[in-house]
């Protein structure tokens, strides 16, 4: 079975209230001395079922990348591919330049460097005895549905899932869904979306873990130097 890892890792990052290129971007700032992409792609350097791991960038970040992962001398093919002004535009064109002979694809956001090899393995496993899967938690907080300001309803917790990723698919059936959505002109969140409106196949959900965090605002660098330092000391 042959895993390809998409790395999405194109956007401005304008959350962190930063939009200049380069180290300026999230998926480039510095967590203890190393680039949280890079942080990101170690974990995929761990894992035996990944082939390989390709990083959809901006055209101005790609040869400055490439050098990035030239001096972590990664034990698999790491390559990088242009992205586009959207994760959705990214991961379409990292999809487009895989191979026919790749099983499953696994989509994972460049910012959450602290997934485990361990989830990784466990979330493409179930993908491949279903065909879709991802990671996702269940709400500790009450979640209340509204508009403008007004509650309309509380959602029952058992029913719902904070999706995270990875989110894995079989190749087919993942460009299968990008298509589709290229001729609805529709634009998905996340990957699980696409699939979901194909209703060819369920989505299973592997339990995921607080830990894998999307790095996103400038508090969120504080919890994450906090868990770097944790696998640290475990290693």
């Amino acid at each position: 079975m042959k895993v390809s890892v998409i790395l999405p890792a194109a956007g401005l990052g304008t959350r962190m209230g930063r939009e200049k290129s380069g180290t300026s971007r999230k998926q480039f700032m510095l967590l203890e001395g190393a680039p949280i992409l890079v942080h990101t792609i170690r974990k995929f350097l761990q894992c035996p079922s990944v082939s390989e791991i390709i990083v959809a960038l901006r055209a101005e970040d790609m040869d400055w990348a490439r050098n990035l992962i030239e001096q972590e001398k990664p034990s698999k093919p790491v390559r990088v591919v242009e992205g586009g002004e959207t994760r959705h535009q990214s991961v379409e064109n990292a999809l487009a330049s895989l191979s026919a002979d790749i099983d499953l694809v696994a989509v994972h956001d460049a910012v959450r460097p602290f997934v485990t090899p361990e989830l990784v393995e466990q979330v493409i496993a179930e993908a491949a005895k279903t065909g879709a899967a991802i990671v996702g938690i269940v709400p500790v907080d009450t979640v209340k549905q509204v508009h403008k300001t007004k509650i309309r309803s509380t959602l029952p917790r058992e029913h719902l899932v904070l999706a995270q990723t990875p989110q894995v698919f079989r190749l087919n059936l993942l460009k299968e869904a990008f298509a589709t959505a290229r001729s609805d002109t529709f634009t998905g969140t996340d990957e699980s979306s696409l699939v979901e409106r194909l209703e060819k196949v369920e989505v299973t959900v592997v339990q995921g873990s607080d830990r894998n965090i999307k790095i996103t605002k400038p508090t969120d660098m504080e919890l994450a130097r906090l868990f770097l330092s944790r696998e640290t000391v475990a290693k």
